[in-house]
């Protein structure tokens, strides 16, 4: 944490013990997310009822770089947060997985296919069942009658854009499918 820990008690005196409890937690807290900026929690007693104990309310704000994590849950209805180191482990629980999630949302990054490479058919043997394309770099590739896989090897026309699948062979490098590009594929240059 980059900033010292912030923790203000309101409608009871300040504790040690709770103070400690609560330190002890936001330093957990980094094992979560290990930017946390600054940490700020409130304790306070929220109602005062006859013929129950005193319900504890614990409210966190965590700043983290480019966001902030609220935990400020009402529990009322509650009656284990008539113990306050009940509500603590609760309120820090709920920022944990707050984290947890930002974390994850963080981590997943925009699912992006590699586009196969693609080029132009520039010669065809179809007595010798083998043509050779070009690649935009300036490659001839080889390839075979068989690796046409989504149309006939001789309704193929030079120019003719292509995707494939290069490997290397024995005099260089060989498509090992061609996959015709049709008017509806988007191919990446």
């Amino acid at each position: 944490m980059k900033l010292p820990l912030q923790i203000t008690f309101r409608n009871l005196e300040p504790s040690e013990a709770l103070e400690a409890e609560i330190r002890k937690k936001a330093e957990k807290l980094d094992l979560f997310h290990e930017q946390i900026m600054s940490c700020r929690v409130v304790v306070e007693i929220s109602h005062k009822h006859k013929h129950q104990g005193n319900l504890f309310h614990i409210g966190l704000d965590i700043t983290i770089p480019g966001g902030e994590i609220v935990v400020n849950k009402d529990c009322h209805d509650k009656h284990a947060h008539e113990n306050a180191y009940v509500a603590i482990r609760d309120a820090f629980e709920a920022a944990k997985r707050q984290l947890e999630d930002r974390n994850r949302r963080q981590r997943q990054k925009v699912k992006t296919h590699e586009v196969p490479p693609h080029g132009r058919v520039v010669h065809l043997s179809p007595m010798e069942d083998y043509g050779r394309l070009m690649t935009p770099d300036g490659r001839e590739v080889y390839f075979h009658r068989n690796s046409v896989t989504n149309t006939e090897f001789d309704k193929l026309e030079i120019g003719n854009e292509v995707r494939y699948s290069e490997v290397q062979g024995d005099d260089g490098p060989q498509a090992s499918s061609v996959t015709l590009v049709g008017k509806h594929h988007i191919v990446g240059r």
